[in-house]
């Protein structure tokens, strides 16, 4: 645990490093009138703060600069309940016009980067988290029949079918409802889908009505893929943020393999709040010179995704974690508003 005046001196060093980017002298934090100390005792401080692992040295004449743990310590201070980051100014707003999800996705990485300079990841609903919401059974024409069926994340799927007679309306309507009361809440890849459309108490004509429909569920599910929004790749670099080309080379190859950076992503749905990874905390070694703050949206219940930033580790992360926090707050008003269920 450290005193007040160590933890003043650690966020001097910090803050001056993010501004900077270089060493802090001594002589600079001792001429913070806050401290209210003379340069031994700062010198004095910086050592024990060296002790701790907070700071380091890069050579004799240089001064301090934060580790990957002097970071996680303020990190850790900034996230606990008396001191969470106020909301970034200006606020947060994201343009979610049209009220569909690929749109709301691309607003948020968009907003997002532009406010914290860094790269922003937003996941889509992931397709474990997805369930029918509702099924529509539609005449189009007398031997024309369309069904839609919409899942609980917005995902559409639509299956046109033409029949050789008239399709009598009133099985249209068994249909409808038969689909709706027996299937709606269960998830894309449920085995019950497929046992409720072949159901032995169903006549044969409901049978093979519905079995012409079959597909349609399973493209849904097949479809349902995790999807990854990106923006600010090219701002990390042109801001100098990231002047080492091949960390900026390994950050692009975490990129190209999505796979491993849902694998990422998905552990903050596990949190309870915040997620924050600081360098060599991270289990890719593509991250380890990096760090990310991401946090989950959703229902008030479920998480659906995430938003993420991800930038160097001399990164601001008041300003990060409320940058995302807000983000996640306006993304989960846009899918409450959206497609909770009725």
């Amino acid at each position: 645990m450290l005193t007040p005046r160590q933890e003043r001196i650690l966020c001097k060093v910090v803050d001056d490093y993010l501004r900077t980017g270089m060493p802090v002298a001594s002589r600079v934090i001792a001429a913070d009138a806050e401290l209210d100390c003379g340069p031994s005792t700062v010198r004095n401080e910086l050592a024990q703060l060296e002790e701790h692992g907070l700071l380091a040295h890069p050579h004799v004449s240089a001064g301090r600069v934060p580790t990957d743990a002097g970071h996680r310590y303020l990190v850790d201070r900034m996230l606990s309940a008396d001191q969470a980051p106020a909301s970034p100014e200006p606020r947060l707003e994201l343009s979610l016009i049209r009220r569909e999800v690929d749109e709301a996705m691309r607003a948020t990485t968009e907003t997002l980067s532009q406010m914290t300079n860094l790269l922003a990841v937003v996941s889509a609903p992931s397709r474990n988290t997805a369930t029918i919401r509702r099924i529509e059974v539609l005449a189009l024409q007398p031997q024309v029949v369309l069904v839609v069926i919409i899942t609980s994340t917005g995902g559409v799927s639509k299956m046109l079918a033409t029949f050789e007679r008239s399709v009598d309306p009133g099985l249209l309507a068994w249909a409808g409802e038969y689909l709706n009361e027996r299937l709606v809440g269960l998830g894309l890849g449920a085995r019950m889908i497929h046992q409720r459309l072949v159901e032995p108490g169903l006549s044969v004509t409901e049978l093979d009505f519905l079995a012409r429909f079959a597909p349609a569920f399973g493209t849904l599910a097949a479809d349902a893929e995790d999807s990854l929004y990106f923006e600010g790749t090219a701002r990390l670099f042109s801001t100098g943020q990231i002047e080492d080309t091949e960390q900026f080379n390994e950050l692009i190859g975490l990129l190209e393999r999505r796979v491993a950076l849902l694998r990422i992503l998905r552990a903050a749905l596990g949190e309870p709040g915040v997620y924050v990874r600081i360098g060599q905390e991270n289990e890719l070694p593509a991250m380890r010179s990096l760090a990310v703050v991401a946090t989950g949206y959703g229902m008030p219940r479920r998480k659906l995704g995430t938003v993420s930033v991800i930038g160097p580790v001399r990164m601001d992360y008041a300003g990060a974690i409320a940058t995302v926090r807000e983000a996640a707050h306006e993304l989960s008003r846009f899918v409450e508003d959206t497609y909770a269920e009725s």
